[in-house]
């Protein structure tokens, strides 16, 4: 099991390396409007969602330290202001995704808002990335409000301890549809799901995630990375008159059943790598 475990970390740090080699991640994207109020304004990867309110904007995720200013320039080319950002979320606590947290924080004064099981890793100075502070923990089916909108946080564990899905309803068109961001059910390579010393319950939280998943009601599938929904894609067909494009509960039927095969596939050839 040792074995299993130390092979676990070097692969971990292999797909960091790996990752970090997408030029996707670091690329500049416009920023765009999905439907209602809630806008893109990540890279042409790592996702970045601005919910747009009378009483200020609300952003999930931040991405890298590094990609704080395309964010930033994205949501000043769709006319709002940074400054006017009130509240921080994240998808979960990996630097992709938070790594620019403590900057947002300190340049605009916004909350950070943060599930329980990711908290302790957002606040920490050691993980390379400028530390954020946590002005409230939430927990599973917490709502944030601003402005009149509503974003619920729904635990889907697993990928990390907090990781979150949010979902909240927008309206376009005189229609109200149901938007889904998905934290992260991916099973990265490296991650022990057998004798997780650090993190003994993950496999049964994977599969609790994927029932949490399953039982969403989805127009707008959307997602921590562009690649889990096609965004780029969707985009071009947006441009083109298709004001549908992000309306696809077919797509995140399939996309959860695909990632919940891969976490399977993996969890048993672990359990038979440990016999």
């Amino acid at each position: 099991m040792r074995t299993l475990v130390r092979t676990a970390a070097l692969l971990l740090m292999a797909a960091v390396a790996a990752a970090q080699g997408n030029p996707d991640w670091h690329a500049s994207f416009p920023g765009f409007k999905i439907a209602g109020n809630l806008y893109y304004v990540g890279t042409a990867d790592l996702a970045v969602y601005l919910v747009r309110t009378p009483q200020g904007n609300i952003l999930i995720n931040s991405d890298f330290a590094e990609d704080v200013p395309t964010v930033r320039k994205s949501i000043e080319q769709l006319g709002f202001k940074y400054g006017d950002t009130k509240i921080v979320l994240i998808s979960h606590a990996h630097g992709d995704h938070d790594g620019g947290v403590g900057i947002i924080q300190k340049d605009t004064g916004a909350r950070v808002m943060v599930m329980e099981g990711d908290v302790a890793d957002v606040e920490s100075k050691a993980t390379g990335r400028p530390a954020a502070k946590v002005d409230r923990v939430l927990r599973d089916g917490d709502r944030v409000e601003l402005g009149g909108s509503t974003l619920t946080a729904v635990l889907t564990p697993g990928h990390t301890k907090g990781c979150t899905t949010w979902t909240m309803q927008v309206e376009e068109g005189g229609r109200k549809l149901n938007a889904v961001i998905i934290g992260s059910p991916n099973v990265n390579a490296g991650y022990v799901l057998v004798g997780n010393k650090n993190y003994p319950a993950i496999a049964t939280d994977y599969e609790k995630s994927f029932k949490v998943l399953k039982s969403q009601p989805v127009d707008l599938f959307l997602g921590a990375h562009g690649a889990y929904f096609g965004m780029k894609a969707k985009y071009e067909r947006m441009k083109n008159g298709d004001a549908k494009a992000f309306i696809d509960p077919a797509g995140y039927k399939a996309y959860v059943d695909e990632r919940e095969s891969a976490f399977r596939k993996e969890w048993e050839k672990q359990k038979a790598a440990a016999k």
